[in-house]
């Protein structure tokens, strides 16, 4: 009876024909690979060493903290080349102190890469930054966008005074940049760094989706004593055996 059965399940998932729908998702992605070697051909026809250069070392002069969104690419929209440029990007361009993924990636480009100068690069329009202006729950995301509300906390009186909600939403999106920048400057990685007399600098930028051009903040944080001295750390020290 088993055997029959199991027949008849082998014949049945013979006739099953995937929809089109289907069949097209599962290729699109080829294209993908196809691009790649598109870009593989005019890069060796422009520089037959460009991979060779590439790989054997990395010397990027910025690390980019920037959101996830698929509309924000770092190279692009700064032109920089491979190599050019460490990144790393979350939802709303956070600087989480128990974020490990972002510290690492911070005390690499620090540390290691001597990188001197950080961009901080929140965007219009972030949804993010939207969920958090709101009350609705996403789900897991919940606990991230909690540390962007703590934002829209800390300047409630500036948001809450403008009463156009799109403007409110873009002020909101720049004061989260500048609080980011800020949060930088707390970490040990960056005050150990400064402390040593290395040249770091920290930039709060924006970018508008809708004309695709880079709005400085004019918010550059270059040094322990721009912050509030309760963040001040004191010197690291090695300890000997």
């Amino acid at each position: 009876m088993e055997k029959k059965q199991l027949k008849r399940a082998g014949k049945e998932r013979k006739r099953i024909k995937l929809p089109k729908t289907t069949h097209k998702m599962e290729k699109k992605h080829l294209k993908l690979l196809e691009n790649n070697k598109a870009w593989v051909t005019i890069q060796n026809y422009n520089n037959p060493d460009f991979f060779k250069g590439l790989a054997a070392s990395q010397h990027p002069e910025y690390l980019w903290i920037g959101c996830s969104d698929s509309r924000v690419p770092a190279n692009q929209i700064t032109g920089t080349k491979p190599g050019e440029m460490f990144v790393h990007r979350n939802i709303a361009n956070m600087v989480v102190h128990s974020d490990m993924n972002l510290l690492s990636v911070l005390s690499y480009a620090v540390d290691i890469l001597k990188i001197k100068d950080v961009m901080v690069c929140g965007h219009y329009g972030c949804g993010g930054v939207l969920a958090a202006m709101g009350n609705k729950q996403y789900g897991l995301i919940d606990n991230w966008l909690r540390h962007i509300k703590d934002v829209y906390r800390l300047h409630s009186s500036e948001l809450d005074a403008i009463a156009d909600e799109n403007q409110r939403a873009r002020r909101f999106v720049e004061l989260n940049v500048i609080e980011q920048v800020h949060d930088l400057g707390k970490t040990s990685i960056v005050q150990n760094a400064w402390e040593k007399g290395q040249e770091l600098n920290i930039h709060g930028w924006v970018y508008d989706v809708a004309d695709g051009l880079i709005k400085d903040l004019d918010v550059t944080a270059t040094c322990t004593k721009e912050l509030h001295s309760v963040y001040h750390l004191e010197k690291e020290y090695n300890i000997t055996p």
